[in-house]
């Protein structure tokens, strides 16, 4: 048994299929998935599980480099916006601002799992685009390291909170 790590035999399956740029989409519990998509439904009551729970969890499984999510949050769910942006201080992600609709459009279709929470609220939906870790792929003195790279390493160090642009 895995100490300290998803157990979701389901979910840690479909993430230790993901590579760089591949998407993970956290959403509430109405949030339209498509009928294709491998999803991972974690929803037991109302509230449970949560989105902020998911998003913890896979940070700790998953390099994440950008999440995209509807510019709403940050004025219309306020406290949402910054228990999400504390989530990811330090993990070297930014944030992209888009629209529910995009990300029903856009995201949800290209998303290589959707995750499902048991969230009652509104905007509680993240595509999240997986990264490599930004220590490991540059160690060697020989190897140029990439500006987006040294950049990530940055806003980890740093421990930088991220914002919408």
């Amino acid at each position: 048994m895995r100490s300290g790590r998803i157990l979701h035999p389901e979910l840690a399956g479909a993430l230790a299929t993901l590579g760089h740029t591949d998407v993970v989409l956290v959403t509430d519990a109405g949030f339209p998935i498509p009928a294709d998509a491998r999803r991972v439904d974690l929803a037991l009551t109302r509230g449970h599980l949560d989105v902020r729970t998911i998003l913890r969890a896979l940070l700790e499984e998953v390099f994440v480099e950008e999440v995209h999510l509807a510019t709403e949050v940050k004025t219309h769910h306020p406290r949402l916006y910054g228990e999400v942006q504390d989530l990811f201080t330090g993990s070297g992600a930014t944030f992209h601002g888009t629209t529910h609709e995009t990300l029903i459009e856009h995201w949800a279709p290209r998303a290589k799992v959707v995750v499902r929470s048991g969230s009652f609220e509104p905007w509680a939906n993240f595509a999240l685009v997986a990264s490599t870790d930004p220590f490991e792929w540059f160690r060697d003195d020989d190897v140029t390291i990439l500006p987006a790279y040294v950049e990530r390493r940055r806003l980890i160090t740093d421990g930088v909170r991220p914002d919408l642009v």
